[in-house]
């Protein structure tokens, strides 16, 4: 494995990925009510190139799998994440806040 190569291969999308993160935070969404963000980690995936699979899991039904073949037989890689945000108080005056209205990521009283 090249390293030096996963490195700059990262680098070349850190921008679109803190973009992505930034996204995120501007839409959070809380426990099962994560609609928006599991259609748009399913829109990535896909465009990046992975099978994906929509609708998974037994809990609430709005997980997302994408699956990246490679070319050769050998072990499996599993990463995951969760896509429901915390009900925390917003730091103001951050371009990338919340937009939730009263200004609070997913605070609800």
């Amino acid at each position: 494995m090249d390293v030096d190569a996963v490195c700059r291969a990262i680098e070349e999308r850190e921008a679109e990925w803190i973009s992505l993160r930034r996204e995120f935070h501007r839409f959070p969404e809380l426990l099962f009510d994560v609609g928006r963000t599991a259609a748009r980690v399913a829109q990535l995936l896909r465009e990046y190139g992975l099978e994906v699979q929509e609708g998974v899991g037994d809990h609430f039904g709005k997980g997302v799998v994408g699956v990246l073949r490679g070319g050769k037989p050998g072990r499996t890689v599993l990463l995951r994440a969760d896509m429901d945000a915390l009900p925390i108080r917003e730091i103001e005056g951050r371009e990338y806040g919340a937009e939730i209205e009263g200004g609070d990521a997913c605070l609800r009283p």
